[in-house]
């Protein structure tokens, strides 16, 4: 699958890797953590583009990367969506939420006041991700 990344999304995130349809991103946002599933496909707008296969293959990774949110940073809740309005390639947010976070209990966009990690808060935590999300099956480290 070739893909070229939004440009605002290379600007707000960091690469963690790939799972075998979406390349994972870690928000530097300062708060969550905050994943963006991207599936690795040109032009891709909506969801319901992708075929049914490739459906069902984005509800696994979203299933699986939201369980490794709650399980392994004890989220009070997992935010997911996919909005798009500003950047039109298909990404799908994963934020973990807490009940002391910024935005609590409000919805983070347009709530949280543009706040980022350090460099090495951020470069910490992405190798965290990585080792965390290399027991999902299928996924590949991409070090940045």
């Amino acid at each position: 699958m070739n893909f070229t990344l939004h440009p605002q999304l290379m600007a707000d995130t960091t690469i963690l890797g790939d799972l075998p349809l979406s390349r994972v991103l870690l928000a530097k946002e300062a708060l969550g953590p905050w994943l963006i599933l991207v599936p690795r496909y040109e032009s891709l707008r909506e969801i319901h583009h992708l075929s049914e296969q490739d459906q069902q293959q984005l509800m696994r990774e979203s299933s699986a990367v939201a369980a490794l949110l709650e399980q392994d940073y004890q989220a009070k809740k997992i935010n997911i969506g996919a909005l798009g309005n500003l950047v039109p390639q298909l990404h799908i947010h994963h934020i973990a939420r807490f009940s002391d976070d910024i935005a609590w209990p409000g919805p983070v966009w347009g709530n949280t006041k543009g706040i980022q990690r350090s460099e090495e808060v951020q470069q910490a935590l992405a190798e965290e991700l990585r080792q965390e999300l290399s027991n999902i099956a299928g996924f590949s480290a991409i070090n940045a």
